[in-house]
């Protein structure tokens, strides 16, 4: 008996990056399901999802998690994915991280981020995410290189974590829940690029000291 494909629904939480959706969109791999899920743009972003045939889920709560959440909610399909949807992140490239959890090889796959620039990823911004790298490794046990924003795991399991960060916290929460949980969590590296325009969480220092406090949090629960 030949097995059923399994479905992928892959949630693009969105603030103000109509432009970058219009790259980003058509070049979503044939059988993954984007949900965009607007955060409260202003730019017509809701609106140009929808017409690249995006399911587009309003979350009126602010906060990155908030919108990761409302859109694994939404997702009906057996695995979910996740993706900034900045044009940092080539979702052609979404198939590596998929691969391991649709084979049944992994319960969580992240996408290391390999910048093709100094300018993609700032030297500050990476020194943060090893710290809490090694924070994490200290806290479960797992080692990680990267706290990558492209990762899949399946609907059901991702649910079951009871994640409660709705901020800056949820992709490192998922981690540490997930953890505690031990699941199999593998890394694949992926290619990482300057997104389109300024980063909503990192790009301000106000952002950045709330995200440094929301993922301090996580750690410390």
């Amino acid at each position: 008996m030949i097995a059923a494909p399994v479905s992928v629904d892959l949630v693009l939480p969105c603030l103000d990056e109509a432009r970058a959706l219009a790259w980003l969109l058509p070049r979503v791999p044939a059988g993954v399901r984007p949900v965009v899920v607007d955060n409260g743009s202003t730019d017509g972003s809701a609106q140009v999802a929808a017409d690249l045939g995006a399911l587009v889920v309003p979350e009126a709560r602010k906060g990155f998690g908030a919108a990761c959440h409302a859109g694994l909610q939404a997702a009906t399909a057996d695995v979910v994915a996740f993706m900034d949807a900045d044009g940092s992140l080539d979702p052609i490239e979404l198939e590596r991280v998929l691969a391991p959890v649709r084979d049944g090889r992994s319960d969580l796959v992240l996408g290391r981020r390999r910048p093709v620039s100094s300018a993609a990823w700032p030297w500050h911004l990476r020194y943060a995410n090893r710290v809490l790298t090694r924070r994490l490794e200290r806290r479960t046990g797992v080692r990680l290189h990267d706290l990558g924003p492209m990762r899949a795991a399946r609907r059901a399991d991702l649910l079951g974590l009871d994640i409660v960060d709705r901020r800056s916290g949820y992709p490192l929460e998922m981690v540490v829940r997930a953890a505690d949980r031990s699941w199999r969590i593998d890394e694949v590296d992926v290619t990482y690029a300057a997104r389109t325009g300024r980063s909503k969480v990192t790009g301000t220092p106000l952002g950045l000291v709330r995200a440094v406090r929301d993922m301090s949090a996580v750690l410390a629960s």
